[in-house]
């Protein structure tokens, strides 16, 4: 009996996310938030600094990357909140301007929706196609990608596109497993996702999804 596959596999052909790595299609990817910075803000000067870093960071790349930008709706309620709590620490002519700047935000929320934008940097690894010889034959058997030699390229290619940025003063986080399943989630049923996050144990998950899979799997053998 031919098993269906999952959705995420026949439409996203997402096959695994361990170890903060991505398997997709055969292929292994590690993803890293970027931060940004505001230019209005900025001197003429560290305008020229920040744009020529990023020009050197782009023109420095020895592999290809993935830039994804992401509008997401502002979690309202929780930015508020987040905002009244910081006013309680701050003295009192700050505190009144954070009230004011929680009003303003809170008025502005009835008649628009807010977004911010979400930057990401996705990061191959590229290694060589390693053959299973099958025995007795001799004849090559399905290519096979050593996910430990991916994790270690992955990691050391982060760390230096992390430490290039960082010069632009950028700053980066490398998205964990729990991340990463969120970021797909939220790309691929973005409505449901606002109203159910995903678990922070992703194989809680998984064994849900197989205990589904075996239960059809068994009523239709009976059936049969």
């Amino acid at each position: 009996m031919t098993r269906r596959a999952a959705v995420q596999t026949a439409h996203l052909h997402l096959e695994a996310i361990t170890d903060d790595v991505v398997e997709i299609g055969g292929q292994f990817r590690a993803v890293l938030e970027v931060g940004s910075v505001n230019l209005a803000l900025q001197g003429e000067v560290e305008q020229e600094a920040t744009i020529g870093g990023f020009a050197a960071f782009l023109n420095g790349l020895a592999f290809p990357v993935q830039i994804l930008v992401r509008a997401v709706p502002i979690d309202v309620a929780g930015s508020l909140a987040a905002l009244e709590r910081r006013a309680l620490q701050l003295p009192e002519n700050l505190a009144d301007l954070a009230r004011d700047h929680a009003a303003f935000l809170r008025r502005l929320a009835r008649s628009r929706t807010l977004l911010e934008r979400h930057f990401y940097l996705v990061v191959p690894a590229q290694l060589g196609t390693v053959y299973q010889t099958r025995w007795p034959f001799g004849r090559k058997g399905a290519p096979q990608v050593d996910l430990l030699a991916a994790q270690k390229q992955l990691t050391f290619r982060c760390d230096e596109v992390s430490r290039q940025l960082g010069r632009c003063g950028l700053s980066t986080h490398r998205l964990r497993n729990v991340e990463l399943a969120a970021l797909f989630y939220t790309c691929w049923c973005p409505e449901l996702a606002r109203l159910q996050r995903v678990r922070e144990d992703l194989a809680a998950s998984t064994t849900l999804v197989v205990q589904a899979d075996r239960s059809r799997n068994h009523a239709k053998e009976r059936s049969s």
